[in-house]
């Protein structure tokens, strides 16, 4: 089964845990290769699967920053050009002097999140949804993650929240032990979905948020699409 994706389209991938999904967006992402058929991406990506894939917990902020940025796909002049206004967001101040092994885990993710936000991308990957920090700096980071949510030409968001899921996206592809059970508008595929597990008796897992944060307040706002880019 083919699936295509064009401007302004934001899909919602849901199933199960260990259905695929994380496999799909990575697989989207240009991460893994499929091991059948093939996939064919066209435009900027940004990944919010893997937050801190190419940083050294040996290395200071500083230059987890620029190791970052070239994971990216960024020139080594566009990461030192960026190195300020991503500093500044993170808020870390004089410990990025330091290596970030010392850092706390939220420490450690307000880098990463402030390193993969510093771009806006026309595709845009999403597992779930982030949090990164304090209460102060978690509305930063909603703040941020809705603009870039808005500007992207096209939007994969796996996630468990049916709501947020309906809201957002306007196509839905339901994944079974990593094939597509289902897909089409939201109301048709959760509405089979939540059928589904209803009558088999399956509770329907749920996602794990932050204490300070939700998923709809990420995505409060629904994001139009922009011409660009193609999966």
């Amino acid at each position: 089964m083919d699936l295509a994706l064009g401007d302004g389209d934001r899909l919602g991938i849901i199933g199960h845990n260990g259905s695929g999904k994380t496999t799909l967006l990575r697989v989207l992402a240009g991460v893994y290769l499929p091991e059948q058929g093939s996939a064919t991406i066209e435009g900027s990506i940004s990944s919010f699967t893997d937050l801190t894939l190419g940083m050294d917990p040996e290395s200071t902020g500083w230059e987890n920053i620029i190791f970052r940025c070239a994971f990216m796909g960024m020139s080594f002049r566009e990461a030192k050009h960026l190195s300020p206004v991503i500093a500044e967001f993170s808020g870390l101040g004089e410990y990025l002097n330091l290596p970030t092994r010392t850092y706390s885990s939220g420490m450690f993710l307000r880098l990463a999140f402030a390193i993969s936000t510093s771009v806006e991308p026309e595709i845009l990957i999403m597992d779930e949804m982030i949090s990164a920090g304090d209460s102060e700096f978690i509305e930063k980071a909603e703040r941020r993650l809705r603009a870039i949510v808005d500007k992207a030409n096209i939007l994969a968001l796996a996630s468990h929240d049916m709501k947020v899921i309906q809201k957002v996206c306007n196509k839905v592809v339901w994944l079974e032990h990593g094939t597509i059970k289902q897909f089409g508008p939201p109301e048709r595929v959760v509405q089979a979905y939540q059928s589904f597990y209803r009558d088999v008796g399956v509770e329907r897992p749920h996602a794990k948020l932050a204490p300070h944060s939700t998923e709809s307040g990420f995505l409060d706002a629904s994001a139009q699409g922009h011409p660009a880019g193609q999966v």
